[in-house]
């Protein structure tokens, strides 16, 4: 049994950024300025020219470096490690209920529409009656 690692596949790495990113081909392709068949072609390689590697990695909007080491445990050790050690202190379905105005300040502002809205409808309905 061999102990030798197996190289890295950077067009699978590149493949599953992509798949990852929500990105088709044919988008990728456009954003360097290739075919799709290229890409597909690419993403099928082992190995994969630098320079086209760092207009790969532009586009993606990763490093070189994250292509070259990407491996799906770190992508899942990440999102771990985002949601345990995030602002929401675990609660993953935390919403964002900071409020940038006093809540209680717009209570107020609308009780005072309604009882001027009553107000307004009460002096209606006496200028209706005091016409009859």
């Amino acid at each position: 049994m061999s102990t030798a690692t197996k190289p890295k596949h950077i067009g699978r790495n590149i493949s599953r950024i992509r798949e990852l990113r929500g990105m088709k081909q044919e988008a990728l392709a456009a954003a360097i300025g290739i075919s799709q068949q290229t890409v597909s072609g690419i993403e099928g390689s082992e190995e994969v020219d630098s320079k086209k590697l760092v207009e790969i990695a532009k586009a993606l909007g990763v490093t070189v470096e994250a292509i070259e080491n990407f491996s799906e445990e770190s992508v899942f050790n990440f999102f771990n490690n985002f949601y345990d050690n995030s602002a929401n202190n675990g609660y993953l379905n935390n919403t964002n209920n900071h409020c940038t105005f006093n809540p209680l300040d717009k209570v107020v502002e609308l009780y005072e529409r309604l009882v001027q809205a009553e107000k307004d409808k009460v002096e209606y309905l006496e200028k209706l009656m005091k016409g009859k």
